[in-house]
């Protein structure tokens, strides 16, 4: 593209110079500026087409070399939701299946403004000083209006997303139950494969529904802060039920009296909850994300977990758990996808739903009727 002054599109037909911006060419090479992208191929003329797609063997080879731009691309393949990439992702998962398993997987959830980005960060560069690989999940919330996301989650965690050892992966929770993507399972098994021992996982939220997290994590933590008042009680009680451990965060500066009396009453109501995990005992502790102290204690608690567990045999007993839970999980997923496409469900759902909501036909009908048509012609579609 040539240096030139030109009139934007928008620019009305008799407009003067006034109008003129000048259009500079562009950077070569890949969309980043970088001299190219791994996979791409560079158009003869300039610029670089899309990125070729990768055979098993270099999403494999890729991975386990700890590429990454593959374990980036791959990641992209198994949250990919188009029909065509899920037998190559599948296979890729198998490939790579008896690489993974060996990392300790942490789920991470709290009320809003608890400052579990700023924990995560200040947790993951204190086990990257420790020799430790850290990968992040990180899931963002989905507006239910334009299933967008912002993904910021790299940009609140600067320090670590800059960290060799650390690896970040922002992604839209796209409306799933508990906040958690719906390849967030298979996302694991990749980074784990890849040679990640530490695996964080971050969700958007609290409430009842966030704990399906607790189904694909070895070690859950609940970060809650001072102060937060009794209307959150209900929502505290049905996630503390689920907690390995509780940790009151902000734990600093005028604030630290505050975080160490809210640790007392969390470690009072603790006494009346059965523990989450067999063996062991759920208790609250505090922390400074600002300052640091009470981080090293935190893993050292974790790292006491896995131990304990490991021998015990509740952690291996706990995984073959959440594997058999994620086939049922898909075995659902599956089931819905296939009833609101099926051909028949789709032609009816329009009339029957006008009808419910007029009051014209009670739900309990309602759905006797479009499971009917699904059965009815199941094989048909």
């Amino acid at each position: 593209m040539s240096n030139k002054n030109t009139k934007p599109e928008w620019a009305p037909k008799d407009a003067g110079k006034a109008f003129a911006g000048r259009v500079m060419s562009g950077v070569s090479g890949g969309h980043d500026g970088m001299p190219g992208v791994a996979g791409s191929q560079a158009r003869p003329g300039g610029g670089v087409l899309r990125r070729r797609r990768l055979g098993v063997d270099e999403y494999m080879d890729g991975v386990l070399a700890g590429d990454r731009n593959v374990l980036g691309q791959t990641i992209t393949l198994v949250e990919s939701n188009a029909h065509a990439h899920l037998e190559l992702s599948q296979e890729v998962l198998r490939r790579l299946l008896p690489h993974a398993g060996c990392s300790i997987r942490v789920g991470i959830t709290g009320v809003p403004g608890a400052g579990k980005s700023t924990f995560i960060e200040t947790l993951g560069l204190h086990l990257c000083e420790q020799g430790h690989r850290v990968a992040v999940l990180a899931v963002d919330p989905s507006s239910k209006v334009t299933r967008g996301s912002i993904l910021g989650d790299k940009t609140r965690m600067e320090q670590l997303s800059r960290h060799e050892q650390a690896f970040i992966r922002p992604s839209p929770s796209s409306g799933t139950l508990g906040g958690v993507t719906r390849k967030s399972r298979e996302t694991i098994l990749v980074c784990e494969a890849a040679g990640f021992d530490v695996i964080l996982v971050e969700t958007v939220g609290v409430g009842q529904s966030e704990t399906t997290v607790r189904s694909m994590v070895d070690f859950f933590l609940l970060v809650m802060i001072a102060g937060a008042g009794d209307e959150l009680q209900g929502i505290k009680k049905g996630i503390m039920e689920l907690a390995d451990a509780l940790l009151v965060n902000k734990a600093d500066g005028d604030n630290k009296s505050r975080a160490k009396a809210a640790q007392l009453e969390y470690n009072r109501a603790l006494h009346y909850l059965a523990p989450a995990t067999d063996g062991w005992q759920t208790r609250a502790y505090a922390c400074s994300s600002l300052t640091g102290e009470g981080i090293p204690e935190l893993w050292a608690l974790v790292d006491t977990f896995r131990k304990q567990t490991t021998d015990s045999g509740v952690l291996e007993k706990r995984r073959r758990a959440q594997t058999l839970d994620w086939v049922y999980s898909m075995v659902e997923e599956h089931l819905r996808s296939s009833f609101f496409q099926h051909a028949g469900v789709e032609q009816i759902r329009a009339e029957i739903e006008h009808q419910v909501m007029w009051g014209r036909l009670p739900p309990t009908a309602a759905v006797r009727r479009l499971i009917a048509e699904f059965e009815g012609n199941n094989g048909n579609s």
